[in-house]
């Protein structure tokens, strides 16, 4: 057979091949075929796309999926500004529903100007990686280490540092997406609603003078605030003032009146207000030394 021949022969099988081949890829195309909705493509796009996870999904994808099968209510996208979520709504033709705003709050108050230090830390400037070094080098091991990973990771610009390297929430740039949440090492935020007025600013679990010469600010258990807030809304547990939202209508400032520290706060119009026995601090400047040094 001339090489022509063989050429020819080759060429056919191929084209065959080939046939064969787009035929079955057809078939199975139609035997596994999955409908998917086109309206999921349109309600993505009239999303924000930040993907941030606040309404409780994977991403924005997974949001118009659950949207379109009636799981989630736009208003559940605390990215979206109102007109998007009225767009989404109008789309769907679903109500808009109505979520309370949440917004992300830091468990701490002790900035460089009233709480002390045990160590000096030198190395990567992280607060995830100061706290693998003994914690981090704070007086306080419950405390914020003031390296910013929190405003780092925040997409929002709703997170800055303040003179004292203590995190500062601005409300209403928040959206409670939880990437602070996730990143902070001490596990001092949490989304809370904004009708959670009542706030303990402090998550120091110790006792006793030693503690509090670490910081002005810790909740030191004395319980003066479960005695003043109606019952059962103010409890003392692992040396710490907890307030069980369940009990929230119930809160008042008055709790928080008596608090020698002024570790419990009472949050309104975006301020925060200490109670009238509230040490009284009006240092600026960080503290000088370490803990147990005459700082």
């Amino acid at each position: 057979m001339s090489a022509l021949a063989h050429i020819s022969l080759a060429g056919s099988f191929m084209a065959s091949l080939g046939v064969l081949l787009a035929g079955a890829l057809a078939l199975a195309q139609r035997k596994f075929y999955v409908y998917e909705d086109p309206r999921i493509d349109e309600v993505e796009r009239l999303l924000p796309g930040t993907n941030c996870g606040a309404c409780g999904t994977a991403g924005c994808r997974q949001f118009s999926l659950a949207l379109i099968a009636g799981d989630k209510i736009p208003a559940n996208c605390t990215v979206s500004t109102r007109e998007q979520a009225l767009a989404i709504a109008s789309y769907l033709g679903v109500d808009v529903g109505q979520q309370e705003k949440r917004v992300a709050r830091l468990a701490c108050a002790g900035g460089n100007h009233v709480a002390k230090n045990a160590a000096l830390y030198q190395g990567m400037n992280t607060c995830r990686a100061a706290s693998l070094v003994a914690g981090g080098g704070k007086g306080c091991s419950w405390g914020c280490l003031g390296l910013g990973d929190c405003a780092q990771v925040c997409e929002f610009g709703a997170i800055t540092m303040d003179r004292n390297l203590l995190p500062v929430v601005d409300a209403d740039l928040c959206t409670a997406c939880g990437d602070c949440v996730s990143v902070c090492p001490k596990q001092l935020f949490s989304l809370q609603p904004v009708s959670h007025r009542l706030w303990v600013a402090c998550k120091n679990q110790g006792f006793g003078d030693a503690e509090e010469a670490l910081c002005e600010v810790i909740c030191n258990a004395c319980g003066r605030c479960a005695v003043d807030a109606p019952e059962g809304v103010i409890a003392i547990k692992n040396n710490l003032a907890v307030i069980d939202y369940t009990k929230n209508a119930l809160a008042s400032p008055l709790a928080t009146e008596r608090c020698p520290t002024g570790a419990i706060l009472w949050l309104e119009n975006g301020k925060a207000r200490k109670g009238r026995d509230a040490r009284k601090i009006t240092r600026q400047q960080a503290l000088r030394g370490y803990a147990g040094q005459g700082g």
